[in-house]
């Protein structure tokens, strides 16, 4: 994954318990990077290894990490650093889940390295969709809610999350259902 993640774990870690519990993580995960460049690529299993340190130092589940990490990602990364990217998926939480699929490849044009998901929707109305999320990185349904969620405080549109199918649980792909 590219730096700018595992960057954005750094900073969700040092916002909720300073930097001494950043250094912590690190070392507990046996991480040896000083600083992430964001747009150089490093090994998923360093991103893994940061996400189950953080979580256990912060006292919560890996699900409840990852969905903190995802509202994070929307609210803080996203935002600060690009924005110009979101303002591009569309003005609406509905216009911007249905564009997602779009989003990837507008991305790869600055990211060489980028190995994202997929995305596709369907049962879209004007309340609701149902979003199917393909990867071939396990572990992240609960990353993706997140995001969802804090596209849905983005975009000032309360929104209900639920997972009706998992990868990890035998489905083919996972999928959310999602409605404001």
């Amino acid at each position: 994954m590219y730096g700018m993640v595992n960057r954005g774990i750094e900073e969700l870690v040092v916002k909720e318990q300073g930097l001494a519990a950043w250094e912590d993580v690190k070392r507990s995960s046996g991480v040896e990077v000083d600083i992430f460049i964001s747009n150089d690529s490093y090994p998923d299993k360093l991103t893994y290894l940061l996400v189950g340190a953080a979580s256990e130092r912060l006292g919560i589940s890996l699900q409840e990490f990852l969905r903190r990490f995802g509202i994070h990602w929307v609210m803080t990364t996203a935002k600060d650093n690009y924005e110009d990217l979101l303002c591009l998926g569309g003005a609406s939480l509905l216009e911007f889940l249905v564009n997602l699929p779009k989003l990837h490849e507008r991305i790869s044009v600055f990211l060489p390295h980028l190995d994202p998901p997929t995305f596709s929707c369907s049962d879209v109305t004007d309340h609701s969709l149902r979003l199917h999320y393909y990867s071939h990185r396990l572990g992240l349904t609960h990353f993706v809610e997140g995001l969802i969620l804090g596209l849905g405080l983005y975009f000032q549109t309360p929104v209900e999350v639920s997972i009706a199918a998992e990868k990890a649980a035998g489905a083919d792909h996972d999928e959310f259902l999602i409605g404001w």
